[in-house]
């Protein structure tokens, strides 16, 4: 919705400012837009930011979407503009869902991230208020080096927080100077395996971003599980079709450029000057994301590349080649 931001993170992606830039779609070409996502049946509408609290606009496009019948979810951070009143306006004007971002299970490694000390106490707070009006909340962390130790105290923190879901992004570097930040193969592999045994034993959903391989991981377990009545190969080629990189799944910017990825800078088109659904449905990039077979090496060979086809952003932000092998899949078929 916006860059401005009263906060700087640490991720080299922030670029906060403190106010709305003129180049930012205005309110118009926001209920324009989504109109196109009702019409498109999209299943989820997340706004985020920057901070969107810093759009006059919030609240309008929120209830217009309510309106539009769009599931929408809002993604915030916990700065003096947001208190227990902003969440109640925002429930009754049809928020679905509100998402926070913590790194970290203490407030030393999450405040960390923020350089901003009393972050991760205050983000826990406003989660209560959230559950006062039974708002639902999902919380986004980014995995990486720096706290991927972190990964069991953080499934005990959400759980006592009643979260609904748990959105896990594993880091993608924006080149190959910030790759030492990444997780390895190994490392993604033993990740996995403690998301799926807490998935039998929590009560939230835990959700994968940039890492598409944990669905070949969960077909496995399938399969295995199935003792013997269905082999690996069979586990993984009878599942539908994953959601990937431009694989039902869309962002937009501030600008109203359109991306297969937020973690992957190759825009497609606009949406000031076409349609989403033709961006979308037509565009080069997009077509040819949804092209397995232009998969390269191992991800080119592997029967799971429908199901998840691995991370195009992490490829491209290794190699430069959109279709190179995932660098932080273990599996070999």
């Amino acid at each position: 919705m916006t860059q401005a931001c009263e906060w700087k993170s640490v991720s080299a992606r922030a670029n906060g400012r403190g106010s709305m830039q003129k180049s930012e779609f205005s309110t118009a070409e926001a209920f324009y837009l989504i109109d196109q996502v009702a019409e498109m049946h999209v299943p989820l509408l997340v706004l985020t930011g920057g901070d969107p609290l810093l759009r006059p606009d919030l609240f309008p496009i929120v209830e217009f979407a309510a309106h539009r019948s769009v599931r929408t979810s809002l993604t915030l951070l916990p700065t003096p503009l947001l208190d227990s009143q902003v969440i109640s306006d925002l429930k009754e004007r049809g928020l679905m869902r509100v998402a926070f971002w913590v790194h970290g299970s203490t407030a030393a490694l999450d405040d960390a991230q923020w350089k901003l000390p009393g972050t991760h106490n205050r983000t826990l707070a406003v989660i209560g208020s959230c559950h006062e009006v039974n708002l639902p909340v999902q919380i986004n962390t980014i995995l990486s080096r720096r706290n991927f130790h972190d990964v069991e105290p953080m499934i005990e923190l959400l759980t006592r927080l009643d979260v609904a879901l748990w959105n896990v992004i594993f880091f993608v570097p924006s080149d190959r100077g910030y790759a030492g930040e990444m997780l390895s193969a190994k490392e993604h592999e033993e990740t996995f395996a403690r998301f799926y045994g807490a998935s039998k034993r929590v009560h939230f959903q835990i959700r994968t971003t940039e890492a598409q391989h944990y669905q070949r991981y969960l077909l496995q377990q399938r399969a295995r599980e199935s003792r013997g009545r269905m082999s690996e190969t069979d586990a993984i080629t009878s599942y539908p079709r994953g959601l990937s990189d431009g694989k039902s799944f869309v962002f937009i910017n501030h600008k109203g450029d359109v991306y297969p990825s937020r973690y992957l800078p190759l825009p497609a088109g606009n949406i000031t000057k076409q349609p989403l659904p033709d961006v979308y449905c037509g565009s080069q990039l997009f077509v040819s994301l949804r092209d397995s077979s232009k998969l390269k090496g191992k991800c080119g060979r592997c029967p799971a590349r429908n199901v998840c086809g691995g991370s195009r952003a992490r490829a491209y932000a290794m190699t430069g080649d959109l279709f190179a092998p995932e660098p932080c899949c273990a599996y070999e078929p």
